[in-house]
């Protein structure tokens, strides 16, 4: 099986070159001018073109203000501060302070485009120094 990840964007060209130059993916295919997948992340990530005020789900108008998703997207990097830097110079906006957890740090982001994403930096443990659990491991 594979996890494909699709966001919907209203300016295609805009997303492409935010998440490019913010997480350094690269452009796979394109299929005409509705779609661009991106490549470099464990999964591959489709922008959709959705304009703003076409019907989405539940038959809500789509708004790409700052909004409430059920789903965010984490990208676990190797130097928070250094991803952190990117993502802001290609346009995300960081949305309160970098915090200190005891699986490593995190930092809240928000795209132009109203989705959530987080940038992880896990420590030597991870998840495993706030496991409850071990799942047999």
């Amino acid at each position: 099986m594979d996890l494909l990840v699709n966001l919907d964007v209203p300016d295609l060209a805009r997303a492409e070159a935010l998440y490019v130059e913010a997480f350094g993916l690269r452009v796979g295919r394109r299929f005409d001018d509705a779609v661009v997948e991106l490549e470099g992340l464990p999964v591959r990530l489709y922008l959709l073109h959705t304009p703003a005020g076409s019907v989405g789900a539940g038959g809500a108008t789509r708004d790409y203000a700052r909004h409430w998703c059920p789903v965010h997207l984490d990208v676990v990097v190797g130097d928070l501060d250094a991803a952190l830097a990117r993502a802001e110079r290609a346009g995300l906006v960081r949305e309160g302070s970098v915090r200190d957890e005891a699986w490593g740090r995190i930092v809240q982001l928000a795209d132009p485009f109203g989705h959530g994403w987080c940038l992880i930096a896990f420590n030597e443990r991870g998840y495993d120094a706030i496991a409850t659990r071990d799942q047999g491991r």
